[in-house]
């Protein structure tokens, strides 16, 4: 009895283990950024795409796992030719990810490797089109998706009848490089994914022709500069002569405006004069004040000085009433 005892707990054993084996073969379990292709067989029966448990037939059905974030596939830099058969090295990125998991295994065999090959194709013949229709000039000045304009003005000086010019700049938004290749790009969805976008992180010239260009660059910036330079010292010109002139018109006005209220003031000095001479009791007043002042005049500098009249003098008269 004590045997089949022994026996009976370890069957038990074995049982709840094969139990607990099943079960554990059965669970599947799906993370927030993958998804889970349940096969049986080998062929795809569901797609789990929510994160959480869920269960699977044990032996006969099996577990893949796709990536559900997004990923990063840094390319190879490849060199293309512009519009006017210049060379250009291109190095670029791509942010993409998985948005349909059955299409991806179906068409790529869910294999990361096997969908950068395609991006690589995809983005390469994107970026060859793309780079192939500009200038070089226009793909450097689209690379950020903004460009600044020069215009000039022109307005005339009523005063002095001269046309000046005045350059305004703006910056207007146009189409960058990569939102060029992104338009570019064939028909990815095909295979169950989506392309976020495609940054060029690199754009430069190739070793056997940069010095060419960077000469030639420096070549016509020193021509732009040469260029400011003339029409700034022309500008500073006009504006010299203008504040020039101005200055002229304010003097002159200034001086006859002076001149005019000199003249007004001693017009109105005389008249004073003219009034007060007129009438006889001021015209006593008038003389003794200027009296005064001449005997004053003559007492100025030191204090011991004796003032000495003829009794028949003017100003002695006008002192004793005479």
């Amino acid at each position: 009895m004590e045997s089949k005892k022994k026996s009976l707990g370890f069957l038990k054993y074995v049982i709840i283990l094969l139990a607990l084996f099943l079960f554990g073969n059965s669970l599947v379990i799906c993370r927030e950024d993958e998804y889970k292709l349940i096969r049986q067989f080998g062929r795809v029966q569901r797609v789990v795409s929510t994160s959480g448990l869920s269960f699977k037939i044990p032996f006969i059905q099996t577990t893949d796992t796709v990536p559900k974030e997004i990923l990063l596939y840094d390319l190879p830099a490849s060199d293309v030719i512009t519009s006017d058969k210049k060379s250009m090295i291109v190095d670029s990125y791509v942010l993409w990810r998985v948005t349909d998991p059955l299409t991806f295994t179906q068409t790529l065999a869910n294999s990361i490797y096997n969908a950068e090959n395609r991006i690589n194709a995809l983005v390469y013949n994107a970026t060859k089109n793309t780079v192939s229709s500009m200038t070089q000039d226009e793909i450097i000045k689209s690379r950020d998706g903004k460009m600044t304009v020069t215009a000039a003005e022109a307005e005339s000086d009523v005063q002095s009848n001269d046309l000046i010019l005045e350059e305004t700049t703006e910056e207007v938004e146009i189409k960058s490089l990569t939102e060029e290749i992104m338009d570019q790009l064939g028909d990815y969805e095909q295979y169950g994914i989506d392309i976020l976008a495609v940054e060029v992180k690199k754009l430069d010239l190739p070793d056997d022709n940069k010095q060419a260009v960077y000469t030639r660059m420096i070549s016509e910036r020193e021509n732009i500069a040469a260029q400011y330079t003339a029409e700034g010292e022309s500008q500073a010109q006009i504006i010299r002569n203008t504040t020039d002139k101005e200055v002229s018109i304010m003097l002159s006005e200034a001086n006859a405006q002076a001149e005019q209220l000199v003249a007004e003031g001693e017009a109105e000095y005389m008249r004073i004069l003219s009034d007060a001479y007129s009438d006889e009791s001021r015209s006593e007043f008038y003389s003794f004040v200027r009296s005064l002042d001449a005997a004053r005049e003559s007492l100025q500098g030191s204090d011991d000085k004796t003032l000495i009249l003829p009794a028949d003098s003017p100003i002695a008269q006008i002192f004793t009433g005479q």
